[in-house]
């Protein structure tokens, strides 16, 4: 990051137009590394960037470039000092889908065979099947038709889907807040205007995430299982932001920006944070239920853990990244060499670790909606499951 203006211009209009809510060191790798057994059942996930694996390629942050920024990018080679994001994405780098070695259902600790379909900036149609309005996505055909043909003939523990962001129009709404926050002569909270607009828009949402669940369920009727004989779960989102009160970064300076990279004025993070994020979980678990699927709620994950969030810390050379005291989530660069704007403000491969943790204990719980949290102070490992009633959703 940087605080001259002439490049707060162009990352602040780099970052209007792609911001998408679509050898290591210092990384714990996840604890459960043995090989499934040939019969072991899958696990697939489905939707979007936040269980695509976006931003899996950092295990925290750090504003110090030296030794691949403080030991943080997952890419970095220290012999050639050099990074190469396809050591975390694989091939789907090429394609922008960025499936992470860490995403979520790579990190189960479960013994199953794992399959991750996910793509970053999917939205419902990614997923859908071709006659009920589904559409090939960076290069790749419907989701449900690609999980039909994986598991015909196979056994199947679990489908986790994660849907619902990019169908709201998050990215759109997060990079207004940023615009706002770096307007050159001064802007305004955009939660004012945003708040009408997530009212609108949230009951769509809902319906295309069950037609969405719907179609999942058709994909594996036709290979070959039935209703029961496997868990369907969809999963909430994350808070990326604390609430202003929780935010290391007082005063709305622009070291919020060009140090901590979260670019927000305090009524929208405490926004975000107390009144989005929980609408938007709130709506996912409806469609849930009336799609007859399980609910994980995730919005209070990584509480403690956001960007900025108080408790927390950057690495640098004297602190090397920690899943103890590191963001969770990456945050909002336009820094040279700190990777694609894509990334920002989703779950870093701590983060990732995290939600594996999370899924891995819902799928060893019976067949039931359950809300995960952080242990504080503790690792990805320490995750908590609670119980959910139906009528209790997030906030």
């Amino acid at each position: 990051m940087t605080s001259s203006s002439s490049y707060h211009r162009k990352g602040l209009a780099a970052l209007a137009a792609a911001v998408c809510v679509a050898g290591v060191t210092g990384f714990a790798p996840a604890p459960d590394v043995r090989e499934p057994a040939a019969d072991a059942p899958w696990v697939v996930s489905l939707g979007d960037s936040f269980i695509s694996g976006e931003a899996g390629r950092w295990s925290g942050n750090s504003n110090e470039s030296a030794d691949g920024w403080s030991g943080t990018d997952r890419a970095y080679d220290p012999e050639t000092d050099e990074s190469d994001p396809a050591l975390v994405y694989g091939a789907s780098y090429e394609s922008g889908c960025n499936r992470s070695d860490v995403a979520e259902v790579q990190s189960l600790t479960l013994d199953v065979r794992k399959l991750n379909l996910a793509c970053s900036g999917a939205t419902s149609t990614a997923v859908k099947l071709p006659e009920n309005g589904g559409e090939p996505f960076k290069g790749e055909p419907s989701q449900a038709g690609q999980l039909q043909k994986a598991v015909t003939g196979e056994p199947v523990r679990a489908v986790v889907v994660s849907i619902g962001g990019n169908d709201l129009g998050f990215s759109d709404i997060i990079t207004e807040c940023t615009k706002q926050f770096l307007k050159p002569f001064g802007g305004s909270p955009c939660a004012p205007d945003a708040e009408q607009q997530v009212k609108d828009r949230l009951p769509g949402v809902r319906t295309a995430v069950v037609e969405t669940l719907a179609d999942v369920k058709t994909a594996l009727k036709r290979a070959g299982h039935r209703d029961g004989s496997y868990r369907l779960v969809l999963q909430s989102y994350p808070s990326p932001l604390p609430d202003a009160a929780r935010v290391r970064y007082p005063g709305e300076k622009y070291d919020r920006f060009s140090t901590g990279g979260c670019p927000f004025f305090d009524r929208d993070l405490t926004w975000a944070h107390d009144d989005l994020v929980p609408q938007i979980s709130a709506t996912v678990a409806a469609a849930a239920h009336e799609a007859g699927a399980e609910f994980l709620d995730l919005s209070r994950a990584f509480e403690g853990r956001e960007v900025c969030s108080k408790g927390t810390r950057q690495a640098d050379l004297q602190h090397p990244p920690s899943g103890e005291t590191s963001e969770w989530m990456r945050f909002l660069t336009t820094g040279v060499g700190q990777g694609q704007l894509q990334e920002s403000l989703h779950p870093n491969a701590f983060g990732q670790q995290a939600l594996g943790t999370c899924l891995s204990l819902h799928l060893e719980q019976p067949t039931g909606d359950h809300r995960c949290t952080n242990t504080p102070g503790r690792g990805p490992a320490e995750m908590e499951l609670a119980a959910l009633e139906p009528a209790a959703v997030s906030g």
